[in-house]
């Protein structure tokens, strides 16, 4: 798995260090979502220590990607980003059911914050319009919700790093 550190560190020891994994499929929405968080990021400035991003073939493989980043002790967060569109089988319920399913249980054992950020929509536009459209851009919603997660986990009992 190649990693590719974005948003490299000049933040003291504090600063919390996050990854994005994000699905390649349906990519004009997934690089606009990408976009999105890593605009937040680079605003947070000494916030954040480094950002890295991992691409996955679907959003299907994000847990896999999700659970290695969680279990490998070297972020503080991750957000999953990836965009599932409705077609004309069934394939759309298993994708959506299997990621929700694996991201969930990932971030239930409550290890570090884990995000969703999974686009599921009818159609493309619909997606458009969740990426800087009329419905917001959830890439700028998911990324403010990682840190705010962070600062909170770090605030609990037990949440320094890992």
């Amino acid at each position: 798995m190649k990693i590719e550190e974005i948003v490299p560190g000049e933040a003291p020891a504090g600063g919390f260090r996050f990854l994005l994994a994000v699905a390649r499929y349906n990519s004009v929405v997934t690089d606009r979502l990408l976009e999105g968080a890593l605009g937040v990021f680079r605003s947070a400035g000494s916030e954040i220590s480094a950002v890295s991003v991992v691409q996955v073939p679907g959003a299907l493989e994000l847990p896999f990607v999700v659970r290695k980043a969680v279990d490998s002790g070297s972020f503080e967060g991750v957000l999953a980003l990836g965009c599932v569109i409705r077609g004309e089988t069934g394939h759309y319920e298993a994708v959506v059911s299997g990621v929700t399913a694996g991201l969930g249980q990932i971030n239930a054992a409550g290890t570090i914050p884990v995000v969703f950020g999974i686009l599921t929509t009818d159609t493309l536009l619909q997606a458009l319009d969740r990426v800087g459209g009329k419905a917001g851009h959830k890439g700028v919603e998911g990324a403010e919700t990682l840190i705010s997660m962070a600062r909170l986990s770090r605030s609990l009992p037990g949440g320094g790093r890992t």
